[in-house]
């Protein structure tokens, strides 16, 4: 599988221009979003195009109310205000409709890209979440739609109306005097070369600026979320330092762009109010000449200041349209991923009903982003049905990979896993998930409410089969006593939970899902002594009608397995009963007696 950075590192072109043209080219993405909805582009465009053509008919208006009114002997001057009235009002309604289906469809293509590239995160298997942060894809969910979204709902918007403005004005500004005109359109690039130069040091210090922000609140999260660890090593002053040092970073940044954008200001009105003088200069000698009107004069420069904003506007909307190329790209990347793990054209059916079996046959495995660090090694294991199996091992023996492979998250690069005496690339992964039941070692509380967490394992389940799962976890108890019972929220991660208690709900959570095959992952580690006792008890009276597989430090917990594996640097090293292996002195007897011996300390 090529990874992300394989992905968006393509070799450079020849052409210096192409990056800009391939990155522009990524918003086509973003236009087969927004073109779903063909009545909402319609609209927009017509109110677009009416508010461009009423804003350039005041000046003409302007000019006719000084040439026929007030220059031609103070005749009535009513019909054109009445005229300016009802242009205003074709104005306001054409510009109101413009930004609420802009807006509008702004909104909905963003809303419509997130639930595609959410979908299509759901699909993909979990090492590509090792290759691919999920802090960064977070932010590209957030800050790079956000991005899109002022594209869609202002800045397309605002260029096609500054657009159609300089092309209308141009136009027009022809019928009133080709000479000036001449004269603009020798200007206007000298106006705007500057501001476009200035521009774009302006956004290189921008986006200088928006990093040394990002530095601020990445500090600022991890000092927050570590806050325990800082006081308890009394590392308050250092800290308070560090932040320090990330602020006054970005406010020297922001001084710099600060200035810049002054500078770009007085540069912006000293030659466009330069230019505009020159005009009326201009104009008033033709005026005293004869040669042009009053009227065609103030239109004249009406018209010249909104063509000269329009294309100082455009000259903007390029930056914004290559930021939003780039989050477009970003995005594009999400869409297109496709997942390792995918259901096969045509899926074997698993054996009904279940068999419950699970087999290993000389795999070998080693994780993406470890490729050098062989997980297993050559490794072979058949559980059979109804079998109790107790992983061993020390830390880092491979124990919890068997879960990973047998649940289908990897495949191995050597060997077969078999369900049911299926191989699994050969079945659908959603039937192999459905005939397993996982309490994983890091245990997992949504910020929902308590019914919602259970029902995970079983959202059809009832009242009465959760509270009967609570019962076999020993979780009811405790569940009973929540302010609003089932429908208490839990908080982020469970945060209303003690860790024992977070434990039980996730076993729980299990037992609901009536699996064949179960799987433990340190399931009573979180308990206290009591609370395991009872724990497991209810596991042993589950564990009797399925096949069950127990991952666990604490030898106290599986003593009474079928079958003990000892695991270690991804072999299995032993295998058997418990006093059979205490009796063979090896890796277990050792185990077992440093875990007796501390537990002996500790009383």
């Amino acid at each position: 599988m090529a990874t992300a950075s394989d992905q968006s590192a393509p070799p450079a072109p020849a052409d210096p221009s192409e990056p800009r043209r391939r990155k522009l080219g990524s918003l086509r993405m973003v236009w087969r979003y927004a073109s779903r909805y063909p009545l909402a582009l319609l609209v927009a465009a017509v109110a677009l195009g009416v508010a461009a053509l009423a804003t350039l008919a005041i000046p003409w208006q302007f000019k006719e109310m000084i040439d026929s009114g007030f220059v031609a002997g103070g005749g009535d001057v009513a019909p054109h205000f009445r005229l300016f009235y009802l242009i205003v009002l074709l104005l306001a309604a054409a510009t109101a409709l413009r930004f609420y289906f802009v807006s509008w469809l702004g909104e909905r293509t963003v809303a419509d890209i997130r639930e595609a590239v959410q979908q299509n995160l759901l699909r993909l298997a979990p090492g590509f979440f090792e290759e691919n942060r999920p802090s960064e894809i977070a932010s590209r969910m957030t800050s790079d739609t956000a991005i899109i979204e002022q594209i869609v709902g202002t800045t397309v918007s605002v260029a096609l109306r500054n657009l159609v403005m300089g092309i209308g004005g141009i136009a027009y500004l022809f019928t009133l005097s080709p000479a000036l005109t001449s004269g603009i359109l020798v200007g206007i690039p000298v106006i705007i070369m500057p501001i476009v130069l200035l521009g774009r040091r302006l956004q290189k210090v921008s986006r200088t600026s928006q990093d040394r922000v990002a530095d601020i609140g990445a500090t600022t999260a991890e000092q927050l979320g570590a806050m325990k660890i800082v006081q308890a090593f009394g590392q308050e002053p250092r800290e308070a330092d560090r932040f320090t040092a990330a602020v006054e970073a970005n406010f020297a940044t922001a001084k710099r762009r600060i200035r810049l954008r002054a500078f770009i200001t007085a540069t912006v009105i000293g030659l466009l109010f330069g230019a505009i003088t020159t005009l009326l200069w201009y104009g008033a000698e033709g005026v005293a000449a004869g040669t042009i009107t009053g009227g065609t004069i103030a239109a004249f420069v009406l018209t010249g200041g909104l063509v000269a904003g329009a294309f100082g506007a455009l000259t903007e909307v390029y930056g914004d349209l290559l930021r939003a190329a780039g989050a477009a790209e970003r995005l594009g990347e999400l869409l297109e991923a496709e997942p390792d793990i995918a259901p096969p054209a045509h899926p074997r059916p698993l054996p009904e009903p279940p068999v419950g079996t699970l087999a290993f046959e000389h795999v070998i495995f080693r994780y993406p982003t470890r490729p050098d660090m062989p997980a297993l090694h050559d490794f072979s294991l058949t559980v059979r049905p109804n079998e109790t199996v107790a992983i061993v091992g020390p830390s880092g023996a491979g124990k919890s990979t068997l879960f990973q492979l047998a649940e289908r998250f990897y495949d191995p690069q050597h060997g077969r896993v078999l369900l049911d005496g299926v191989p699994l690339p050969e079945a659908d992964p959603a039937a192999i998930r459905a005939r397993i039941a996982m309490v994983p070692q890091e245990t997992v509380i949504f910020a929902a409410s308590a019914r919602d967490n259970l029902r995970y394992g079983n959202w059809a389940a009832t009242d009465e089969q959760l509270w009967e799962a609570a019962r076999a976890a020993n979780a009811e108890d405790f569940l009973r006593r929540l302010p609003q019972g089932l429908d208490t929220f839990m908080g982020e991660g469970g945060a209303r939970l003690s860790g024992g208690q977070r434990q039980r709900v996730a076993i729980a959570r299990a037992l609901l899902r009536r699996a064949p095959l179960l799987l433990l992952d340190e399931a009573t580690s979180a308990l206290d002594a009591e609370s395991e006792r009872l724990v497991q008890d209810a596991l042993e009276a589950l564990m009797h009608d399925r096949t069950t597989i127990v991952i666990a430090h604490r030898l106290a917990t599986v003593r009474a397995a079928d079958r003990i594996v000892v695991m270690d640097e991804g072999r299995i090293v032993e295998e058997g009963r418990h006093d059979d292996l205490v009796a063979a002195d090896g890796l277990y007897a050792r185990l077992a007696r440093l875990q007796f011996q501390d537990n002996m300390a500790a009383v």
